[in-house]
């Protein structure tokens, strides 16, 4: 006596929970990334080139603060007074201690310029300052 039930695989079809699950993982990842990827790069800003510069390894939160040479300062695609730029380091510092701040300087901007920029972020207590340089061609 054969006392099992003959179970008939049914066809399962096309499985949508996982593929929508595989679709929103996808999503995430490149949002992301895409995120991380951007630098926030002035067009007028050319860079000075140093044989020893190396592409450095981006922090995530990493502000930008590129400083044309005129003396401007821009900060994500804003062009901030000296008044604007010291209340953005202040809440930087506020909320999140050891911020980094990475400086693009012109070229041929004026010293002055750059070393306003560091007497602010050290009024600001931001002691995690990078500098932007090119590789030469």
């Amino acid at each position: 006596m054969n006392f099992r039930k003959q179970v008939r695989a049914e066809s399962v079809g096309f499985q949508l929970a996982p593929m929508i699950d595989i679709v929103f993982l996808m999503l995430f990842f490149f949002v992301t990334s895409q995120m991380f990827a951007q630098w926030e790069t002035e067009i007028g800003v050319t860079l000075p080139t140093a044989v020893t510069g190396e592409t450095p390894q981006r922090l995530p939160g990493e502000v930008i603060v590129n400083i044309r040479t005129d003396g401007t300062t821009v900060v994500n695609a804003r062009v901030l007074d000296d008044g604007q730029l010291r209340s953005m380091m202040n809440r930087l510092v506020e909320h999140f201690p050891g911020q980094p701040i990475l400086i693009r300087a012109d070229k041929s901007t004026p010293y002055e310029h750059i070393i306003s920029v560091l007497d602010k972020c050290r009024q600001a207590d931001i002691w995690n300052i990078s500098f932007a340089t090119g590789v030469p061609e």
